[in-house]
This record gives C-alpha cells, structure tokens and sequence, in this order.
C-alpha cells in the first residue's frame, strides 16, 4: 500500500519522502524543487491559520503576464526546448516566444515566481537581456512580487499563541 500526501503549492499527490522539508513541526512534501522553493519562500501562501485559509488553500491564482529579452536570438530547436522546459514547471500558463528574442510568460504566482522562470531559461541556455535597463526591470519585477506575495499571506493574529 502506497501512501502519498498532498504538495501544498500544486496540489500534486506525491511520496511522502519526495523534496520533503519541515514547518512549524509538520512535514511536508513536494512534487518539485521548484514547489519546495516556493512553499520555503512563503509558507503562509499555503498554510493557514486558525479562523483563516491560506490563499492556496482557498483557491486564489495570481496570473501574472510577464515579458523577458533575451541578450540572442534563439535557433529554433532551442526556443522548442526553451518551451519544453518552461512549460514543465508549476504554475506556467502560457509561453510565446516572439522572433527568438523576446519571451512572453503567463504564470500563477502562486506556484512560480519571475526570478525561477529566469532561472530556468538560463540553466537551458537562454541568455536573459545584460543591460542595466532590462537588469533594473527584472529586479523591479522581483521587488514586486516580493511585495504582493507577501501581502497575500495569511499571518498569526494575537491571541493565536503563535
């Protein structure tokens, strides 16, 4: 008899062992890195508190629309497997990849941040825009995810005896 347990971020059933981690003394497991990472990032994205579900748990997706450039043009084949390895990941809506050097994402931020999605387009060879212009927007877009996803999770409130 198998049993499996729930990825808080995704939903998945997966092994109780896989990409496991500890919070607040309960153990949880993940389907993916990637889960892992974001569970670690903000836990209370998708664990609650008494009175109060957190926004995973109640079902909110964030989409969010973003638009990287590349410092190259992709070939073909490697654009086909740009979107292969971005359309694996949690979270990933929609990929379009215009004249190989501009790539066009929409992802729940609930399950992917803008910052894994650059790193996944690098580990695969994608060579992300090295201006400070571009370098400055992608770090404003970190910043407000960081703010918005912070916003969104649920906190203790007194009296909780947390």
């Amino acid at each position: 008899m198998s049993t499996t347990v729930k990825d808080p971020v995704c939903g998945m059933e997966v092994d109780p062992t896989q990409f496991e981690t500890a919070y607040e003394g309960l153990h949880y497991a993940f389907c993916s890195e990637q889960c892992r990472q974001r569970f670690t990032a903000n836990p209370h994205l998708y664990v609650g508190v008494p009175g109060e579900k957190a926004p995973a748990q109640a079902g909110v997706e964030l989409l969010k629309r973003r638009r990287f450039r590349l410092d190259v043009p992709l070939a073909p084949q490697d654009a086909t497997i740009l979107t292969e390895a971005l359309g694996a990941m949690m979270g990933v809506k929609a990929i379009e990849i215009e004249d190989g050097s501009t790539v066009t994402l929409t992802y729940d931020l609930i399950q992917a941040t803008a910052d894994q999605l650059e790193a996944k387009m690098e580990e695969v060879g994608a060579t992300l825009g090295a201006g400070w212009a571009e370098r400055l927007r992608r770090g404003f877009v970190h910043y407000m995810e960081e703010c918005e996803v912070g916003n969104l999770e649920v906190h203790p409130h007194p009296g909780h005896g947390f």
